[in-house]
């Protein structure tokens, strides 16, 4: 994947290395490609911190309380979402499902349910609620082909090394009319605009590629994929202004991030740019 040589931002790495990456378009998609990425070996340091919420179910302070309540109500709009695609067989995919929370949400309500998840604790810690169903990343190359009537990625694609090839798994795995739900950060957001290099959402290095609509669109159509409608997740502004007032400041404003956030909700009723977006992306028949 060829980029242009334009640096859109310059942005540290403010929750495990310090270091700083470059933000480059790329040219035939549209996304942002974080550069230099790390390589294989080493990408895996970046993610130890723990701080690292989405590998834990602790609940240290009132910042990780706020966020497994959020969790709570958004784990059940999920669930509604995938029930109302009619799914026939209710096979579910979950890749880099954490600790598996929405996976089991999913199988107590009659879902046949997998996981994918690299992070050995995080996986641990799924397999006792979910019946040892959630596998090491290289569990997907085995999987027969359209296995599953629905495949989601919950804040997930932007972590993936190897984007095109994911791209043609997800395809391969999904059953004829499947449905791909890829929830993401989208860096052309108020909130985005508004923090620039201190937007958290960021998240260098762990987040390779940053996506706007136009670059899902055109990187799905690659595949014989459509977008077939976007929805918002409205408490992301809030919880990103958060940490975007941390990086900015060094200590929490809760005030300003809270303005910021609910601004950036309000500009996107009109512009439907919202901090992060779901994509509900149909697997084409043929």
């Amino acid at each position: 994947m060829k980029s242009n040589h334009q640096i859109y931002l310059s942005v540290k790495d403010y929750s495990v290395s310090r270091e700083e990456f470059q933000l480059v378009p790329n040219a035939k998609y549209g996304y942002l490609e974080t550069t230099p990425q790390p390589s294989l070996d080493n990408l895996a340091g970046y993610y130890e911190s723990e701080d690292y919420i989405s590998h834990t179910d602790s609940k240290r302070n009132l910042f990780e309380k706020a966020y497994h309540t959020i969790r709570n109500i958004s784990l059940k709009r999920k669930l509604k979402l995938i029930n109302s695609f009619n799914s026939e067989e209710k096979k579910l995919l979950d890749i880099g499902c954490g600790t598996g929370a929405f996976l089991k949400t999913a199988k107590d309500n009659a879902w046949e349910v997998c996981g994918i998840e690299p992070n050995e604790k995080a996986r641990s810690i799924a397999n006792n609620s979910c019946n040892n169903s959630v596998f090491n990343t290289e569990k997907l190359q085995s999987f027969k082909n359209e296995s599953f009537d629905v495949i989601t990625l919950w804040h997930v694609l932007e972590h993936l090394p190897n984007l095109e090839l994911q791209i043609s798994t997800f395809k391969r795995l999904l059953k004829p009319n499947g449905t791909l739900v890829i929830a993401v950060p989208n860096f052309k957001s108020y909130d985005a605009l508004h923090y620039k290099n201190f937007w958290a959402a960021f998240d260098v290095p762990r987040h390779l590629w940053h996506f706007s609509r136009e670059s899902i669109s055109n990187l799905f159509k690659t595949e014989s994929m459509k977008v077939e409608k976007t929805l918002p997740m409205v408490f992301d502004s809030f919880y990103v202004s958060i940490l975007s007032e941390k990086y900015k400041k060094s200590f929490l404003k809760l005030l300003p991030a809270f303005f910021v956030g609910l601004r950036s909700n309000l500009k996107a009723k009109r512009s439907g740019e919202y901090s992060s977006l779901i994509y509900v992306i149909k697997n084409s028949k043929n």
